[in-house]
């Protein structure tokens, strides 16, 4: 915009130098009083004219280089709140990645305890099913064991009795 400021003023000038030559000339060649002093007039508002232009131009350029200013400082207040939030979000994925990592050593450690204990629980069964087996064993001796003792109590008193039959039998 003040580029194209700078080149109207530039136009505007030249123009005016170009209507004060045309102006003069006329003067030169003998114009009418009359003629002369509306040129003059004429001339003195294209001056006013060119002065009010530059003033507004100048005025545009102030306030264009103001608002640039103010825009370009937006844009790094912006950019440094984008580039602070980038870095929270960066420290944010680090954190959550060193929590993940942690979790999977966790998770790799309680997967490494639990093959132990499905080893541990597998080697208590087959105990367990030899402690079984020799109880079982074990109930079936003394189930026989049992059985003896009852056959023998009852060879000993039939013992007993027949003894009993045959000691007063003998004393008489």
């Amino acid at each position: 915009q003040l580029l194209e400021a700078k080149a109207s003023l530039s136009l505007a000038q030249a123009q005016h130098a170009l209507q004060l030559q045309q102006a003069k000339a006329q003067i030169n060649s003998m114009v009418p009083k009359k003629q002369f002093e509306q040129l003059q007039n004429t001339l003195r508002e294209e001056q006013c004219k060119t002065q009010q232009l530059q003033e507004s131009l100048q005025l545009q350029a102030e306030q264009t280089c103001r608002q640039l200013v103010r825009i370009q400082e937006e844009h790094e207040e912006l950019l440094q709140a984008a580039v602070e939030q980038a870095e929270g979000l960066e420290q944010s994925l680090r954190n959550a990645e060193a929590v993940l990592a942690e979790r999977a050593a966790q998770l790799r450690d309680a997967q490494a305890q639990l093959s132990r204990n499905k080893l541990l629980i597998e080697e208590l069964r087959g105990e367990n099913r030899r402690f079984a087996m020799a109880l079982q064993a074990a109930e079936l001796k003394q189930k026989s064991t049992e059985e003896k003792n009852q056959l023998l109590e009852e060879q000993a008193s039939a013992l007993k009795q027949l003894i009993g039959k045959i000691t007063p039998a003998s004393l008489s």
